[in-house]
């Protein structure tokens, strides 16, 4: 999956000649607080609510300092650079532009949410697991072959690490709801199992913290 594939036409880009407060009226509407500022089709920036605030509102955008000039992905940069600048640059949409650097659309962070969201890793149920060990010690092809023993299949995989410390967590999104089996069998391998959900159960549990925190809300 590449960023031409995600550009979104419900979002639009402002013009230099719209005023601080066309723009803020705009990612209302569009329930952003970032929007690129196109020139016919040369890309001059990203402007955020910050930008606009610290300036008149009443002014042109095209004269505002922007803080974030560079922001931007290339039409065939891969959905995981998408996701890397989106957190980086703490953007609610990205501008995209083509190889002789024209904007051509934007990708919203909504956007892109939805997408993992419909991927089989996400929608398709089954129960996830997080191991914890030494990073020298991670091999996915142990890992994946310690659950295909079990007639079972990673969907996805989550790598996480902090730079301070060599321990590695790895989160499992796994197709089967039943997952004692595996679990013992990455107890008698070593592996540290730091938590496991069944999905279902996951799900419910959620369901339930979010109708008692609705309750406490409306009291």
């Amino acid at each position: 999956m590449v960023a031409e594939n995600l550009i979104s036409t419900a979002v639009l880009p402002l013009r230099t000649s719209d005023t601080g407060k066309m723009a803020l009226a705009s990612m209302e509407d569009f329930n952003v607080r970032h929007l690129p500022i196109v020139n016919d089709k040369q890309l001059l920036g990203v402007i955020s609510e910050d930008d606009i605030v610290v300036n008149n509102i009443n002014d042109a955008v095209g004269s505002y300092a922007l803080s974030l000039k560079n922001s931007y992905v290339k039409v065939t940069d891969h959905l995981y650079e998408v996701m890397r600048l989106l957190a980086d640059h703490q953007l609610t949409v990205i501008p995209v532009v083509d190889e002789l650097g024209n904007y051509v659309g934007m990708i919203s962070l909504e956007d892109t949410l939805n997408f993992f969201a419909k991927t089989a890793a996400f929608s398709e149920t089954g129960s996830i697991v997080v191991l914890e060990f030494q990073q020298r010690s991670y091999s996915l092809a142990e890992i994946a072959r310690l659950v295909e023993a079990e007639n079972a299949t990673i969907l996805s995989t989550f790598v996480t690490s902090r730079p301070e410390s060599s321990i590695v967590e790895v989160t499992l999104k796994i197709n089967r709801q039943d997952i004692h089996n595996i679990l013992a069998a990455f107890g008698r391998f070593g592996y540290v199992i730091k938590a496991s959900f069944n999905e279902e159960e996951y799900l419910e549990s959620l369901q339930e913290r979010f109708d008692a925190l609705m309750n406490y809300l409306n009291v």
